[in-house]
């Protein structure tokens, strides 16, 4: 296929360089980012996107994506595909998809989980939202650069999974980080709570998978300084595009918005900036009750 790729930063660069490698044409557009290996640099978005049969974004947010869609839509070719893998509010991307749809194009909403060493590895788990046809035709490009990709019905359903995925796991390694404070204050032994836990039913992929405490369980960031594997910054963006959506489809969520303010407070006022979501753990480690 003739690709153009928008947005070529941590994430979208070891995407297009994954179609690039496996024969695909891509064409790239960045305002910063370097071109990966095997892309040809494109002027601006509209020229990348001229030509294409499918055009993939990776933008920051909604804003950016609906800015980008009103520049390329207009240059792609009756037909083609508009691909948005970013992670962005529900509305934009269904009014994107719209504004797609309604100059003849096809359109699907397609975030993903996995991180920047599963972009790199080509592991990536896509949510997709749109038609059976566009994604159809997307698919086996969604193959080469992830190794899942779960269609979850029409426009904007891609990011209403990632979001509630995303709640989900805020919350959980939140909690998984008090108990593991709760437990040194306690006087247990991390090891001896991790086997515990772990084949109990306090079971949870951030204790299972992604270990938040140094030395116990899974090789994780907390074995590394807390470098980010997925940074406390773009889980606080996640978890207010779930208190935005959830405010809109008057949805009570009390764990998910309790989540978003303690990654507020840490992000913005303590630190946690530039630090992985699990490093919640030193942070509770430090505070005490009140």
């Amino acid at each position: 296929m003739n690709i153009g790729f928008i947005g070529l930063g941590n994430m979208g660069g070891p995407m297009a360089a994954n179609l690039a490698a496996a024969g695909h044409s891509v064409k790239g557009f960045d305002l910063a980012a370097p071109m990966p290996e095997g892309v040809t640099k494109a002027a601006t978005a509209a020229e990348a996107a001229t030509g294409a049969d499918v055009v993939i974004t990776m933008l920051p947010n909604g804003a950016i994506l609906r800015s980008v869609a009103d520049e390329i839509i207009p240059a792609m070719q009756a037909g083609a595909v508009f691909a948005d893998c970013s992670t962005v509010d529900v509305e934009s991307a269904r009014a994107v998809a719209e504004q797609a749809m309604k100059a003849g194009l096809l359109a699907i909403d397609a975030p993903v989980s996995g991180g920047i060493t599963g972009a790199a590895a080509g592991t990536l788990t896509f949510m997709a939202g749109g038609s059976e046809e566009a994604f159809d035709i997307v698919k086996p490009l969604l193959d080469i650069m992830g190794q899942k990709a779960v269609h979850c019905g029409p426009s904007g359903n891609g990011q209403a999974a990632k979001i509630c995925n995303n709640m989900i796991l805020g919350v959980t390694m939140i909690a998984t980080c008090e108990a593991f404070a709760l437990a040194d204050k306690l006087g247990l032994d991390r090891q001896a709570m991790f086997d515990v836990v772990s084949t109990s039913s306090g079971y949870s992929w951030t204790m299972n998978a992604y270990t938040p405490a140094p030395g116990i369980g899974a090789k994780s960031p907390a074995d590394n300084g807390y470098k980010p594997g997925f940074a406390s910054e773009l889980m606080l963006k996640d978890l207010r595009l779930s208190q935005q959506a959830a405010e809109a489809a008057d949805a009570d969520t009390p764990m998910g918005h309790a989540a978003m303010e303690l990654y507020a407070q840490f992000v913005e006022a303590e630190g946690g900036k530039g630090m992985d979501f699990s490093a919640m753990l030193p942070r509770f480690e430090k505070r005490g009750r009140g």
